[in-house]
């Protein structure tokens, strides 16, 4: 058998690209040409009644999980009735409480788990993705997989834990088969994410990747021109926060030489705690 430890490495870059796409299954172990299988039979253009008994040890078959009407909004509706319950909630817990009930996007009903937050609240600084993975959807904390597991070394690069950071997302619900969240889904959950800021009330905001950037910071370049760079984060109680634009770990798990970058806006993010320019 082939010794494939030389190419641990790039089996595990390999791995975690199809785990990033949404591939978490496999059909089948070896290849099928379907183009060389043979035809299905052409269906009679009529088929001859039959009077068919019932079995009597058939099951009856479930009937669809229905989806509730508040699902079935507009989005529109549906992120003004988001704006509206966000803003009722007075502390984390209840945040959590009224996301958890929320049935407004439909994200909800195709996740297994609501993600909204781990580490520690009121700590001095908050990081924000975009959405859950597989990882975080089956366990229900963000960053739990592989692009947590980097996230932890980096933090712990700078002194750094997650009893001293509050980690969330944009989106707190895994988007099918790790999809981008559509732009109707991120407004739905944006007045959730903006609450939770303004209950967590870092005094630094750490936006990770692209789509935290832009949907939070209202950026329009993209990640590899705004990371590294100091932005400003307004509360809808007008409260400035610094915000630090930097690289998904997910992306620099695809793309390694691109750690210096992120060691760049580490490094920033130390020397803004200690208080240094």
């Amino acid at each position: 058998m082939q010794d494939l430890t030389p190419h641990r490495d790039a089996l595990m870059a390999l791995l975690d690209f199809h785990v990033e796409a949404g591939v978490d299954l496999a059909l089948d172990e070896t290849p099928q040409n379907r183009f060389a299988e043979p035809k299905a039979a052409p269906v009679p253009a009529r088929m001859p009644d039959l009077q068919l008994a019932p079995r009597l040890d058939a099951a009856p078959s479930a009937p669809p999980r229905a989806i509730p009407q508040a699902a079935a909004l507009a989005p529109d509706d549906a992120a003004l009735q988001a704006r509206e319950q966000a803003r009722h909630a007075q502390s984390l817990e209840e945040l959590e409480a009224i996301l958890g009930n929320f049935d407004g996007c439909a994200l909800k009903f195709s996740a297994k788990n609501l993600v909204f937050a781990d580490g520690t609240p009121k700590s001095r600084v908050m990081l924000v993705g975009e959405a859950p993975g597989a990882d975080e959807d089956r366990i229900g904390k963000p960053f739990v997989g592989r692009s947590g597991q980097l996230l932890d070394r980096m933090l712990a690069a700078i002194g750094l834990d997650r009893t001293q950071v509050y980690i969330a997302n944009v989106v707190p619900w895994r988007p099918p088969g790790n999809r981008t969240p559509t732009p109707q889904e991120v407004a739905i959950c944006k007045p959730f994410i903006a609450r939770q800021i303004e209950l967590a009330n870092p005094d630094i905001l750490v936006c990770l990747g692209g789509p935290s950037v832009q949907n939070l910071l209202d950026v329009k370049d993209g990640i590899l021109r705004t990371r590294g760079r100091w932005f400003s984060y307004r509360t809808e109680g007008g409260r400035d926060i610094k915000a630090l634009a930097t690289l998904h770990p997910a992306y620099l798990l695809r793309q390694p030489l691109q750690k210096r970058l992120a060691w760049r806006d580490i490094l920033a993010l130390r020397r803004a705690l200690d208080g240094t320019s």
